[in-house]
């Protein structure tokens, strides 16, 4: 129960490998996410500039009757 087997070792040893392996990996992996987000949300926002008025719009708001 206290020990490690091999396999805690090369676990970790991996963990380690890709953290610290290489110069900067984490931070383009990073980079490269972010850059995918706003790329996704500049999309859906020029989807949203594309969309035609629909006829609902043109139409003044219905009025309500209070009775009392």
């Amino acid at each position: 129960m206290g020990s490690f087997s091999i396999w805690h070792l090369l676990i970790v040893l991996a963990v380690v490998l890709v953290l610290f392996g290489g110069r900067g990996k984490i931070s383009n992996i990073m980079g490269d996410f972010a850059q995918g987000i706003n790329a996704f949300k500049k999309g859906l926002k020029n989807d949203k500039d594309d969309v035609p008025p629909t006829a609902s719009a043109d139409r003044k708001p219905t009025e309500t009757i209070e009775r009392g």
